[in-house]
């Protein structure tokens, strides 16, 4: 079987897509590494296929590099947009169903595609660090040098400590100045750290953004480039209307025999 995919990328967060509007699309777990793999496939942090939905102008279906089936990712729905409007589906504001919900999404300039993110409320603390939930499960620890921290193994070790190990979460270190937040995160499915991650700049914004009572725009640097999250803030621990902003680029089409 030959499919014709897609690779975007979204501040380095990289993914490979699939146009299944005809339905006819079926991977399994391993055909799905096989895409991600970056020695023997086409190499991605995931999968996605974009599939019709009544009522909606389509649908997100995510997996992970490991070929799993995932929680919602910020930067692929950014880049499922641009990609929706590149294939001729072309709307001033999309609306589309993903597995953590309905989400609407807007093309901004620069290629920016901005991306409404589901309600938070709630931000745990956990030992002095932070858990919350932004369509993927996510935690937040504050750093003072982010650069020179060990992201992969410090990372690995929080994922599968034990209290994690089971459903796992991903691990976000943060240093905070006055003009932005600056992010690294681990992945889990990815298993390793990611030049970005949506979720994880989302729930990075809303904690800074609750431990200083502070604005409603987060500017956010990451590895792959620059992001913003904006937010009303509701409550001390509360968030709506939160909005994850940044680039979503096409990198090149081709053709894989499964």
């Amino acid at each position: 079987m030959t499919i014709t995919f897609y690779k975007y990328q979204g501040t380095g967060n990289d993914f490979v897509i699939i146009d299944n509007r005809d339905g006819n699309i079926a991977l399994t777990t391993e055909q799905v590494k096989h895409f991600c793999d970056r020695r023997f496939g086409i190499g991605a942090d995931g999968l996605m296929l974009l599939s019709t939905l009544a009522g909606y102008d389509f649908e997100m279906t995510y997996y992970n590099a490991d070929g799993r089936e995932s929680s919602m990712c910020g930067n692929g729905g950014r880049c499922l947009t641009r990609f929706a409007y590149d294939i001729g589906i072309h709307k001033e504001t999309y609306h589309f169903m993903a597995v953590d919900g309905k989400h609407e999404s807007t093309l901004g300039e620069h290629n920016w595609i901005n991306l409404k993110m589901k309600d938070v409320d709630a931000i745990l603390n956990h030992h002095g660090d932070f858990i919350l939930d932004t369509g993927s499960p996510h935690y937040v620890k504050n750093v003072n040098d982010v650069m020179s921290i060990d992201v992969f193994h410090q990372g690995k070790e929080i994922r599968y400590s034990k209290d994690f190990e089971a459903a796992g979460i991903n691990v976000n270190f943060v240093e905070n100045n006055d003009k932005k937040i600056i992010v690294r995160t681990y992945e889990r499915g990815v298993e390793n750290e990611t030049y970005s991650c949506g979720t994880g700049v989302t729930a990075s914004a809303l904690v800074f953004a609750h431990n200083d009572n502070g604005f409603n725009r987060i500017e956010v640097q990451t590895k792959g480039g620059h992001l913003a999250v904006e937010f009303d803030k509701t409550g001390e621990q509360s968030f709506k209307n939160i909005w994850l902003c940044g680039p979503a680029v096409f990198v090149f089409k081709g053709t894989l025999e499964l």
